[in-house]
C-alpha cells in the first residue's frame, strides 16, 4: 500500500462511500462528516435497489443514489458501510479485494478472529495497513467501553453488571415510526413485539439459548474484545419509549481500591468522555440533553455500599453519534492520520 507525504496526508481528497445513506445511520453520517469537514473529493451515496436513481441534496450537491453493484464499477478508498450484516458479508470482501478500507457499523464482522473491533481513543494504535475491513462496535458497547477504559487503566475492572435503557432509533426507521405513530393513534407496522410508547420492553434483539439476547451478549463479548478478555460483563437490555440516546446504569467492580476524585479525574482526562456529575443540582445526563452531541456523559457517580471496591455510574450518549456515524467517520480519520489508507 502506498505511503503518502505529510503534505499529501494534510491534504489528501478520498474518494468515499456510504453505504446505507437512506438509513437512519447512514443520514447522520452525511451530517457527521459536514460537521467535520471530512476530506473526500468524489462522494458515492449507495442504497438498496429501490432507492436507486433518487437524488440526496448534500453539502450544496445533488448525489443520485446507486446500487452496490454500480459502486464496484468505482475506484474508492474508502466505504462506511451501514446497510445491514447480509450486505457487509457479500459486499465488504469485494471492495477490500479491489483496495477499499471498509468500515462496517453491521454485527457481522464484530467478532471474527480475523478483524478488529475498534473504538480509536481506546485501540486505535491496533490498526495498520494490513485491515482492510474495521468492525464498529454495537452501540451500547462503544458508550460503555469509552467510560470503562479510562478506570480500567487505572484500578482494573474485574466484573460489570450493566443495565441498558435504549433509544427506539437503535432498530431504525420502522421502530422510530412505530414509536410515532403510537404516539398519535395511528394504526402502524409493528417493529416490536409489543407497544413502546408508554411501555418499555425488557428486550433488545432476540433471545438467545442461554435466556440472554443478542444485544446483551453483544455488550458481553464487544466489551471483552475490546478492553480485556478477564472482564466478566453481564447485561440486561430494555427498550424505552424514547427517539435518540442510549442510557446505561452500571456497576463496576475493581481488582484495586479507588477513591472517587481519582474516577472523575480518570474520565475527565479521556478523550470523547464528559463528566456531568452534580446530583445535589438535579445535574446528570439524561437522552433530551446529548441529541446530536458525540461525546459520552458520566453522571451519578457513586459508591456501592453494600460491595468493596466497587462502583455505580450512570452513562448516557447519543446512539446515532458516538454509538455508530461519529465512531464510524472517527475511524477513517485515524486512518488517514496515520496514513493508513
Amino acid at each position: 500500500m502506498r505511503k503518502y507525504s505529510i503534505f499529501e496526508i494534510l491534504f489528501k481528497k478520498m474518494k468515499l462511500a456510504i453505504v446505507g445513506v437512506t438509513g437512519v445511520v447512514g443520514r447522520e453520517m452525511l451530517e457527521v462528516l459536514s460537521e467535520r469537514k471530512f476530506p473526500y473529493e468524489e462522494l458515492y451515496l449507495v442504497a438498496s435497489e429501490k432507492s436507486c436513481g433518487k437524488l440526496i441534496f448534500f453539502e450544496g450537491n445533488s448525489y443520485e443514489i446507486i446500487s452496490l453493484k454500480n459502486l464496484m464499477e468505482k475506484k474508492i478508498d474508502l466505504a462506511f458501510f451501514s446497510a445491514g450484516a447480509e450486505a457487509s458479508k457479500i459486499w465488504a470482501p469485494r471492495l477490500a479485494e479491489k483496495g477499499a478500507k471498509v468500515i462496517d457499523n453491521s454485527s457481522y464482522w464484530r467478532m471474527s478472529t480475523k478483524h478488529k473491533l475498534i473504538v480509536p481513543q481506546i485501540n486505535g494504535r491496533s490498526l495498520s495497513d494490513n485491515d482492510m475491513i474495521i468492525a464498529n462496535p454495537n452501540c451500547s458497547t462503544i458508550q460503555l467501553v469509552m467510560a470503562l477504559a479510562p478506570i480500567h487503566k487505572k484500578f482494573i475492572v474485574k466484573r460489570v453488571v450493566v443495565s441498558t435503557y435504549q433509544a427506539v432509533s437503535g432498530s431504525g426507521k420502522e421502530a422510530i415510526e412505530q414509536l410515532e405513530n403510537e404516539k398519535n393513534n395511528i394504526n402502524t407496522k409493528m417493529a416490536y413485539p409489543h407497544k413502546i410508547f408508554q411501555n418499555i420492553i425488557p428486550q433488545c434483539d432476540d433471545f438467545t439459548e442461554n435466556n440472554y439476547t443478542k444485544e446483551e451478549m453483544k455488550l458481553t463479548n464487544e466489551t471483552k474484545k475490546i478492553l480485556d478478555q478477564n472482564i466478566d460483563v453481564v447485561a440486561t437490555a430494555v427498550r424505552i419509549p424514547v427517539t435518540r440516546g442510549h442510557s446505561e446504569s452500571v456497576n463496576i467492580t475493581f481488582e484495586n481500591e479507588f477513591d472517587l476524585d481519582q474516577i472523575r479525574c480518570a474520565l475527565d482526562q479521556m478523550d470523547g468522555v464528559a463528566v456531568f456529575d452534580m446530583p445535589e443540582n438535579s445535574k446528570y445526563p439524561m437522552p433530551i440533553n446529548v441529541s446530536k452531541n458525540d461525546e459520552v456523559f458520566v453522571g451519578r457517580i457513586r459508591r456501592d455500599f453494600t460491595q468493596k471496591k466497587t462502583l455505580n455510574m450512570w452513562i448516557v450518549s447519543d446512539n446515532l453519534r458516538k454509538g455508530a456515524a461519529t465512531n464510524t467517520v472517527e475511524i477513517g480519520e485515524y486512518l488517514i492520520k496515520y496514513n493508513l489508507i
